[in-house]
């Protein structure tokens, strides 16, 4: 399916002309709506980029998402043209003969499509496209075509996390608890996969990104020599101002897709060990957890009635704000989180474990509170819940910090000088 809209331009910006760049996003799924953590960073960079140059959009479409284009908003009059292909079916069968017979990792299988590598080489036989924007390690094995298109175009890979870190501590994590094991021994694999193959593509992209400086050293340390930029996470900050809701409060907010492994994770840990402690000192908190794709192995905790699984829903703000406090029990993970961003843009207290709030400068007691140990985390947001005076403290703090350094605004225009270098 296509959408043509923008034409070529020439902006005027600081009494200095800038041609416009003809930019090709791959995406791994489509980046409306927008609600998840790769469809905000992926719309936003597209959003802010469609201000200046001229952007052509080649995107997997997931179950579920429009596949028309009265459903993809304004992506069809910021893109010029827009390609959607089913994203592919893996059994896991499939996923099991794979994990034998070859020896990349999962991640760089998960996506290859015969149809969506023909559009793309077609694409380039078209047209020539200045840069190319991979979005995430899962459309890296698309990266050939790009390295035999004449004329070449700047490759930019955008790594969303330092994926070969992300399964060593899911690896890590699972080797703690016996009936883990299973998913400890798949980890450890795919931890010692991804770090050949991810070095191998940062080594061929003309621009390698990551989204913080701790990603950023993992990367460089896996190949020596090779330089990261830091383009951070972004949100538009003015979407998550209050507005009048009818949604039942929660005392707690938990956000996320559901079926990511650390998010499962996160939720199940919160559930077993940090929530009874809450619940002894505040029985009437309720806990509600709102994401798509709810994995079967979060049912165990629908049995308590103070617990809400929500779901997908069409817009995230509203349940930001009908909470008292925000938590991010991550214990495995990379890169940054979008729900700590949209938590600070909404001007509501977070409570986080150092691996929730990794890659963004924000200080325990300023900004958020950080805790490690369930006893330690359930006393933060319990000391939260009794303390108006701190919740607005840093309810403050970090809506400021939110504003000044994760704002697309302020963010794409760094992607812009990391293109031309």
């Amino acid at each position: 399916m296509y959408v043509f809209a923008r034409k070529h331009q020439v902006f005027l910006m600081n009494k200095l002309v800038f041609l416009t760049m003809n930019i090709l996003f791959l995406t791994p799924q489509l980046p409306y709506p927008t609600r998840q953590g790769t469809t905000l960073r992926n719309f936003y960079f597209i959003e802010g980029l469609a201000e200046r140059h001229t952007v052509s959009l080649l995107s997997f479409l997931e179950l579920g998402q429009p596949d028309t284009p009265a459903g993809w908003g304004p992506l069809t009059t910021l893109c010029r043209r827009i390609a959607t292909v089913p994203t592919p079916a893996r059994s896991m069968k499939q996923r099991l003969l794979d994990l034998l017979r070859h020896r990349r990792p999962d991640m760089a299988l998960r996506l290859w499509s015969q149809p969506f590598a023909g559009r793309l080489a077609g694409w380039l036989q078209e047209e020539t496209f200045d840069i190319v924007h991979i979005e995430g390690i899962e459309m890296a094995p698309y990266l050939p075509f790009l390295e035999e298109a004449s004329p070449r175009p700047l490759i930019v890979f955008d790594d969303h996390n330092a994926e070969y870190v992300l399964q060593q501590r899911a690896f890590q994590t699972d080797l703690r608890i016996p009936r883990r094991w299973h998913a400890a021994a798949y980890s450890f694999l795919q931890w010692r996969r991804l770090r050949r193959f991810e070095a191998d593509v940062c080594r061929r992209a003309g621009r390698v990104i990551a989204v913080s400086e701790t990603d950023s050293a993992a990367l460089e340390k896996l190949a020596p020599g090779l330089r990261v930029g830091v383009i951070p996470n972004c949100i538009n900050t003015a979407a998550y101002a209050p507005a009048p809701s009818d949604l039942s409060p929660f005392t707690l907010l938990f956000t996320g897709k559901m079926d990511y492994r650390p998010n499962v994770d996160a939720a199940l840990w919160f559930g077993r060990e940090i929530w009874p402690l809450i619940q002894a000192q505040q029985p009437n908190a309720t806990w509600g957890i709102v994401g798509k794709s709810p994995h079967p192995r979060l049912d165990v905790l629908r049995a308590d009635p103070a617990i809400t699984i929500v779901g997908e829903v069409p817009a995230m703000p509203p349940y930001f704000h009908a909470a008292e406090l925000y938590v991010i029990p991550l214990r495995m993970g990379g890169g940054t989180r979008f729900k700590l961003l949209e938590a600070m843009a909404a001007g509501i207290p977070v409570v986080s474990t150092r691996v929730g709030a990794e890659g963004v400068p924000v200080r325990s007691g300023r900004e958020l509170l950080l805790a490690e140990q369930p006893a330690d985390f359930a006393a933060a947001v319990l000391r939260l819940l009794h303390d108006p005076a701190l919740r607005e403290q840093l309810r403050a703090a970090s809506l400021t910090l939110a504003r000044e350094q994760f704002d697309w605004r302020t963010v794409v225009p760094n992607l812009e000088q990391i293109y031309r270098l």
